[in-house]
């Protein structure tokens, strides 16, 4: 399967391209100057592109289809992961994933949306888009997760909560505004990292923690870029003033309070290095609950409440 090259990334894979083919002919002629200078130049230009990217192109880099999902960050950093299913209710819902294992040398619960890599994958999770079964069965692991009191880290990235008819009639509103309220009182400390797409109802459902961690290349936001655009401008042409409008970047939520660290994404960003990703998250996660696992735990339900009571206030 071809890789996708998004248009800002272009002028950088064909530097790159062009080193891998110098490369082949570097033992028969005297090119390693000259290839120590392109390389030189690819550096220069992916820290100029990206130290300037447009929330719009972060949008793009949020849903490249070759950036790490939850399993992925599951298996980079967990160690005898378990993953468990269903909610005891209906089904077990394949957008949502999680499970227990071993992070560094506590015992943790990692709950998390997940996609598909290519059609068939994504037809499976639902494109990433959870049911009420979804929520419902990470509410069942966060409350088995309490009652061993377990730490819990959850990982946000849905294009939104599923639509359909089926949904609603098995209560999709009341199954996320449930797990807000049950999320906000459970007595271990919670971690929620935004990974990818973080959209509306849909990402906040499993998104109420003591620490709100965020990627660079990330977007959070009470609606997608090109839904913003199809109510106000009637057409889907305007996702880009849109997504200004929104300041859904990492940066624009840490200034509003949103979130409360952003975490920074290898050179060229999460997708063009898996392993450095992982790392850097495991390492992040680790300070975190080193320091959330000191609170006692009334006194972190009580911090979190208020940090999300804070939200949305204004004074004129």
């Amino acid at each position: 399967m071809a890789k996708l090259i998004l248009d800002f990334e272009k002028p950088i894979i064909e530097l790159e391209q062009k080193i891998e083919e110098m490369r082949k002919y570097e033992d028969n002629l005297d090119i390693a100057g000259e290839i120590r200078t392109l390389e030189k130049k690819v550096d220069q230009l992916r820290d100029t592109i990206f130290s300037n990217l447009t929330r719009w192109q972060r949008v793009q880099l949020a849903r490249h289809p070759d950036r790490p999902y939850t399993l992925d960050y599951i298996h980079m950093m967990l160690d005898d992961f378990v993953e468990l299913h269903g909610d005891r209710h209906f089904g077990d819902d394949k957008a949502i994933v999680g499970g227990f294992g071993r992070l560094g040398e506590d015992t943790v619960l990692v709950v998390g949306h997940q996609k598909g890599r290519d059609t068939k994958s994504n037809v499976y999770r639902n494109f990433g888009m959870p049911n009420p079964e979804g929520y419902r069965k990470a509410l069942r692991l966060m409350q088995l997760a309490a009652k061993f009191r377990r730490p819990i880290i959850t990982m946000l990235d849905t294009p939104g909560a599923y639509p359909g008819m089926e949904a609603e009639e098995r209560g999709q509103a009341e199954a996320i505004a449930r797990n807000l309220f049950e999320m906000s009182h459970l007595p271990v400390p919670i971690i929620v990292v935004i990974i990818g797409e973080g959209a509306s109802g849909g990402a906040l459902g499993i998104g109420v923690g003591d620490r709100v961690l965020m990627f660079e290349n990330a977007w959070y936001s009470v609606i997608a870029p090109e839904s913003c655009s199809s109510i106000l401008w009637r057409s889907w042409d305007y996702k880009e003033q849109a997504a200004e409008a929104l300041k859904l970047s990492a940066s624009d939520l840490l200034e509003q309070g949103i979130i409360d660290r952003i975490i920074p994404e290898p050179p060229g960003g999460a997708h063009r290095n898996h392993a450095a990703a992982g790392e850097t998250l495991k390492k992040i996660l680790l300070e975190e609950l080193k320091v959330l696992k000191k609170i006692k735990p009334e006194k972190l339900v009580e911090k979190r409440v208020e940090k999300f009571c804070k939200m949305g206030r204004w004074e004129e």
